[in-house]
């Protein structure tokens, strides 16, 4: 997912918003007076003002933001118009610590700009703002206006309009129907003081002192308190980010299921990471809901335990081995196998050229007999240094973990970084012509990301191909509140190209043994309903087994409300046939505020 940052792109006028370039300077704007907040918000996203200078806007303050580099105060209309389609409220951009107080009556002159949060490429919505203001107090400690209630009979069920075809799919020139779409009626309280009440939280708070809740409890809902996404067509219209206009210390450490109780209020915001943000002045009291992390049953007598687990960019200088290793043993129940995505090289992000990881796993491996598990051996293949995309330097790469008095490794030389593994005949079977190697590893589909490991295991004399994943990310995708609906993922181009190739390498095993036991698993990077995984599926070469849970269980990862599927176990026909077959996402990450990973592991048990 994309990372943060605080870097303030230049504000862009309504002509640049259809430019990924620059931002257009206008050489001689247009002036009005005295014009009213709601005129300037106008009846679509962008300002029938944008570009112009404007004078004497009057409003209350109702907020203020001191830091970061989006300095600048909330102002709100306390007499407003009759047309809800048009905001009462609106940002003035100071790029200075404002000298304004909230309950202050203010008149504002200056320029109307269109601010894209993250740029134009970003595909982000923009925020209407003033900039360059001239600011007179008029008075202080004015009452500010009431707040607008956010809560389930206000959201409407559908998610937003399709975009307009004659404007690549942008939403922007639009008139907003607040009373018909979630993305309209957020947008129509754009600047303006809004409130939710008693709402539960369905992503926890995390290290940028924010967390998202729902003012729809019953949307989508599981039994553990979170939103689950299931669909493209079906959005979580109730989801709302919440951050603090105070004190971090004071932004409660919420997860997943707890409830802010009482009242949470404050100007409503557009951010970068997540769209509509409701930036609190009041934060409700935090209310636990207890959740636990879940644990897996231990696989009985003639069971193969297999699992996946993103760790993280785990290094040998991370805080988080006692805590990993404890995962494995007392929550995974010691699996037979575990796959192991973003292990790092022996000198983590530094980048010096170091590939191998002996040091990290063996760290690892030291920290699971610690805590009273097995002392797994360990297979992988060392990338070549800096291509495989994820921190740099880092050089993240797949490990197989195994119990030796479980299962036995079948080696054979020949794997390496660039070397292609192909499959074999053998005695009538399939088998590897490299064990451990990497699935076509100078495939154009592999730039930048990480190389599959195959691997062949043999359990109780039965021989079991193994496939480690860690596609492409979801980086670059435009977000659910885009301009641009429905938003692009380009990421994808690259994880189905990735998908076809590991699909064709399982096909080529069972083409020459059809009841070849074959595993591909890790962290997919995308949903269980995606094409990525229907291109994996193949034409019943796998079945991705997480789809043998219920719909509102099915999740491995929590990103903005939404929980979802990133990491699956896929299987062969004859381990899905056999009997006995169980499957597991073990939630002890995903919603949790203190997580070791953002990803939750997941454990399949069969017979084979």
């Amino acid at each position: 997912m994309p990372s943060k940052s605080s870097a303030r792109l230049a504000a862009l006028t309504v002509a640049a918003v259809c430019s990924a370039a620059s931002a257009v300077v206008l050489t001689s704007p247009a002036h009005a007076d005295s014009v009213r907040i709601h005129d300037i918000q106008g009846t679509t996203r962008i300002s029938p003002y944008a570009g112009q200078k404007v004078a004497d806007v009057a409003g209350i303050v109702t907020g203020v933001r001191t830091y970061g580099s989006s300095k600048g105060f909330w102002i709100q209309d306390p007499n407003p118009d009759a047309d809800p389609a048009t905001s009462e409220g609106v940002f003035v951009f100071t790029n200075s610590t404002p000298k304004v107080a909230v309950g202050d009556s203010v008149k504002v002159s200056g320029t109307v700009s269109e601010y894209v949060p993250g740029g134009t490429s970003s595909g982000n919505q923009s925020i209407t703002e003033i900039t360059k203001p001239t600011i007179t107090v008029v008075s202080s400690g004015n009452t500010v206006p009431a707040a607008t209630v956010i809560d389930a009979d206000s959201v409407p069920d559908a998610y937003t309009p399709a975009g307009d075809a004659a404007a690549n799919g942008s939403i922007n020139g639009l008139a907003l129907d607040p009373s018909a779409y979630a993305l309209d009626y957020y947008e129509s309280l754009e600047g303006m003081n809004v409130q939710v009440a008693d709402t539960r939280v369905v992503t926890a708070t995390d290290a940028y002192t924010e967390l998202w809740v729902t003012v729809k409890p019953h949307e989508h809902a599981n039994r553990r308190g979170g939103t689950v996404y299931g669909s493209y067509d079906s959005q979580n219209t109730g989801r709302l980010q919440i951050q603090s206009l105070g004190s971090t210390a004071a932004f409660p450490k919420a997860n997943v299921g707890d409830t802010l109780t009482g009242t949470t209020d404050g100007p409503l915001d557009y951010s970068q990471y997540g769209g509509y943000t409701l930036v609190a002045n009041r934060i409700g009291a935090l209310e636990s809901a207890g959740l636990e992390r879940e644990s897996t049953e231990k696989q009985r007598n003639g069971e193969l335990a297999v699992a996946t687990y993103n760790v993280e960019n785990l290094d040998p200088s991370d805080a988080t081995f006692e805590e990993h290793a404890s995962a494995i043993v007392n929550n995974l129940k010691s699996p037979d196998i575990v796959s192991l995505e973003e292990i790092q090289d022996n000198t983590g992000a530094t980048d010096d050229g170091t590939t191998a990881a002996d040091v990290t796993v063996n760290k690892l491996i030291d920290a699971i007999v610690a805590a009273g598990g097995p002392r797994y051996d360990w297979r992988s293949v060392d990338p070549v240094n800096d291509e495989d995309g994820g921190q740099p330097g880092g050089n993240i790469r797949q490990v197989f973990l195994f119990n030796p008095e479980r299962v036995s490794f079948t080696d054979r030389a020949g794997g390496d970084a660039t070397t292609a593994v192909g499959v074999t005949r053998e005695h009538g079977k399939a088998a590897l012509t490299a064990s451990p190697g990497r699935i076509d590893p100078t495939n154009a589909a592999w730039e930048k990301s990480r190389k599959p490991l195959a691997g062949e295991f043999v359990f109780r004399g039965r021989t079991v191909f193994v496939i480690a994943n860690h596609f492409n990310s979801k980086g670059g995708d435009q977000g659910l509140t885009a301009q641009y609906q429905p938003p692009v993922r380009i990421s994808e181009v690259q994880r189905h190209q990735q998908a076809t190739l590991v699909n064709a390498f399982v096909k080529n095993i069972l083409d020459v043994q059809k009841n070849a036991d074959v595993i591909a698993l890790g962290d997919i990077n995308d949903f269980e309903f995606s094409d990525t995984a229907k291109i994996l599926e193949g034409d019943g070469e796998l079945w991705s087994a997480i789809k043998s849970l219920p719909r509102s269980e099915r999740y491995t990862y929590n990103y903005q409300g939404n929980e979802q599927v990133l990491d699956q176990i896929l299987v062969s026909p004859s381990i899905r046939r056999g009997c006995d077959v169980e499957y597991d996402s073990v939630h002890i990450n995903s919603e949790f505020n203190d997580q070791i990973s953002d990803h939750d592991p997941q454990v399949l048990r069969f017979h084979p």
